[in-house]
């Protein structure tokens, strides 16, 4: 790596390390705006799980999804973001589910104990995030959201 190369990826190191500071990173704690996020890609409401932890319940195109806070101190300081969805009583074969993990990237699916096709994502949020690069995550569940049900044969009729 010559000089000029160093000093170059060291000042955008630098710019993006400062940018990042510059902003309150979110974390899990951060409900209310992790829930104003996610009403940028179509409804949601904030709830609680059995556990008392938070999830959000949200619709994407129709589609109904579950964000489970995770690994969670005092029903607050979650450490990561679970972003799910399933569909009952769709069942296709382990071929198809087994190709969406082949082609695919930052998602994985599979067949629940009933055979029914899911399909996750993780966000490790325990040392914050920007508000830009969650939003641009939330973007990335979108399309996951409507390719996998595209994929598995999900017709809104259902």
């Amino acid at each position: 790596m010559n000089w000029r190369s160093f000093l170059t990826t060291g000042t955008l190191a630098l710019t993006f390390t400062v940018s990042a500071h510059g902003q309150n990173p979110l974390t899990g704690a951060d409900t209310a705006e992790i829930l104003d996020i996610a009403q940028n890609h179509g409804s949601a409401t904030l709830t609680t799980q059995d556990n008392g932890d938070p999830q959000i319940n949200g619709t994407i195109d129709g589609l109904r999804y579950q964000i489970y806070f995770r690994n969670c101190t005092d029903r607050r300081n979650c450490e990561d973001l679970n972003f799910y969805l399933g569909f009952l009583d769709l069942k296709p074969s382990l071929e198809v589910i087994n190709t969406w993990n082949y082609t695919r990237r930052f998602s994985r699916a599979y067949l629940d104990p009933e055979q029914d096709a899911c399909v996750e994502m993780d966000i490790d949020v325990v040392e914050g995030v920007s508000a830009e690069y969650l939003n641009s995550q939330f973007a990335v569940w979108e399309m996951v959201v409507t390719q996998f049900a595209e994929h598995v044969g999900y017709r809104q009729s259902q």
